[in-house]
């Protein structure tokens, strides 16, 4: 691969949504800033569930420059920025609150209206931008949104902090104990991460994947057993680890008919099961209203990041105390993105986190 020269701030290449579950890489005007505001280089851009499902379902209309798992280097600074300058590596977040509204008060930051409002953009409507050359952080994610990446630390490693930070902040929630036996359905990056913080905890982790490869994996990452869905009688399993009662906590880290039924059948009564990656309007669950009532189980639902926890989450993913770079699978450059996407929606044995790097070109 060879690093590609644009002229300087006129034009750049992106991956943008045009539509229809298609994206196209495009010639583009690099995005202008303002005061308190940045021009960031894209350097890796990490492929993510929650962008695959708004290309495939036709979620938001077009055309949108999708990617939000993005490090880089500030290449410009605007008007009245103090704390970085061109040339420092950044991690960049899409998402801040105002944590002066209702939900910032009670903590239920991705509630906020100001979350909700994207603040990085390399054109178009605001969607994050990373699957681009040039991101413009707008002014009021620069402050708490913008993390310095510390010497030693690749960018792609970097990139991790916002969606281990989602995992991070479900773990806390959840509050597994030493002691606990947890299941977690689904071993892909998301699963593997739980695995990882769960396993911190002193809980016993049973991980599920339908892959043998993410199943060693998952033993790598702390998993006392690992086993298949379709061969293993998985509730069976769980009540053999407990005395049969069930685990104590399931963590759902995948979509698929039938995974929360499965979840509420492994579980003991009073156990609690946390909903991660069923964000989609469109995704229907049918349970039983007495499994949930009379055994008085607990459904989480818990999504995006919490700022309360960028601190601690930065600290894991630079220090390598979660493993990230053991989960990226593929690099690949802007103009192969589409075979990152096709990948990224049928994974295979060998993919895990599909790594995007802008600034390359196929060879």
């Amino acid at each position: 691969m060879s690093t590609l020269v644009l002229p300087e701030y006129m034009t750049m290449r992106a991956a943008v949504y045009v539509g229809n579950g298609h994206v196209e890489v495009q010639t583009v005007p690099v995005p202008e800033i303002g005061p308190g505001e940045l021009l960031v280089r894209v350097e890796a851009c990490g492929i993510c569930h929650t962008d695959l499902k708004k290309v495939e379902r036709d979620l938001l209309p077009p055309p949108r420059i999708y990617g939000h798992e993005m490090a880089g280097v500030v290449e410009r600074a605007g008007e009245g920025v103090t704390r970085f300058k061109p040339g420092d590596r950044v991690v960049v977040l899409h998402h801040i609150p105002c944590r002066n509204c209702f939900y910032c008060d009670r903590k239920l930051y991705a509630q906020c209206e100001s979350y909700k409002r994207v603040g990085v953009t390399a054109g178009f409507a605001p969607a994050g931008g990373g699957f681009s050359q040039y991101i413009r952080v707008m002014d009021w994610i620069v402050p708490e949104g913008v993390i310095a990446i510390p010497d030693g630390v690749s960018f792609e490693q970097a990139s991790f902090v916002e969606p281990v930070n989602t995992c991070h902040k479900a773990a806390v929630a959840m509050d597994p104990q030493p002691g606990d036996v947890v299941l977690i359905q689904g071993q892909g990056p998301i699963g593997l991460t739980f695995t990882s913080l769960v396993a911190r905890t002193g809980a016993t982790v049973v991980a599920t994947d339908t892959m043998p490869e993410r199943l060693a994996l998952a033993r790598d990452f702390g998993a006392a057993e690992a086993v298949d869905p379709r061969t293993s009688d998985v509730p069976a399993l769980l009540k053999r680890l407990t005395g049969d009662r069930g685990a104590d906590q399931v963590f759902i880290a995948a979509s698929v008919r039938g995974i929360v039924n499965q979840a509420m059948a492994a579980s003991r009564p009073g156990g609690r099961i946390l909903l991660f990656a069923q964000t989609s309007d469109t995704e229907r669950i049918e349970l039983s209203g007495a499994g949930i009532c009379k055994l008085e189980r607990v459904l989480l639902g818990v999504y995006s990041a919490s700022i309360d926890l960028q601190a601690e989450t930065a600290r894991l993913v630079f220090s390598g105390e979660v493993p990230v770079n053991r989960l990226i699978s593929h690099r690949l450059p802007l103009d192969r993105i589409r075979d990152g996407i096709h990948l990224a929606l049928h994974p295979d044995g060998k993919s895990l986190k599909i790594m995007v790097l802008p600034q390359r070109l196929s060879a």
